[in-house]
């Protein structure tokens, strides 16, 4: 049984995805067209130059692990993290925090989203109709005809941000 160390060239997609690399064992020797194994539930496509382990015996070969120390994310003792090579990530932090860091969008596709704790958000909340800054434009100077003393204020307390 051999245990090889080497750099990905390539990677062919589909039902069961193959492996191509240049193995630091023989300097130089190509392995190409071998099965690329993952952890049940993760899904991964390393980028050409990730390292590979390879294990294997006379013509049968397997990739058992790959890394990418080009994007690989700094961790404190006893954290995880999922990376890409653009930056996105999730992070489990110490301090039982979880940080999800994406570059352009978060998508939730799902039905229904619940939240048991506070929400804070940095920019606009909107949901679908309009938004939170929009209905503090609208309310805070709306008034009302009175009968009595012709209009009156403006709404106390205003919607403002806190």
């Amino acid at each position: 049984m051999r245990l090889l160390r080497g750099v990905v060239i390539s990677v062919a997609t589909g039902t069961i995805r193959r492996i191509s690399a240049i193995t630091s064992y023989l300097l130089g020797e190509k392995l190409y067209d071998r099965d690329f194994f993952q952890h049940y539930g993760f899904a991964s496509q390393p980028l050409e130059g990730a390292e590979v382990v390879i294990v294997g015996r006379g013509n049968f070969y397997v990739s058992v692990a790959e890394d990418d120390r080009r994007y690989r994310l700094a961790v404190q003792p006893g954290e995880v993290a999922l990376y890409t090579d653009e930056g996105d990530h999730i992070h489990f932090k110490r301090g039982k925090i979880v940080e999800l860091k994406a570059q352009t969008k978060l998508i939730l596709a799902t039905p229904q989203v619940e939240c048991t704790g506070s929400i804070s958000a940095a920019g606009d909340v909107s949901d679908g109709v309009s938004t939170l800054a929009a209905m503090r434009t609208t309310y805070n100077p709306h008034v009302h005809q009175d009968p009595v003393s012709g209009v009156t204020g403006t709404p106390q307390p205003q919607m403002g941000a806190s």
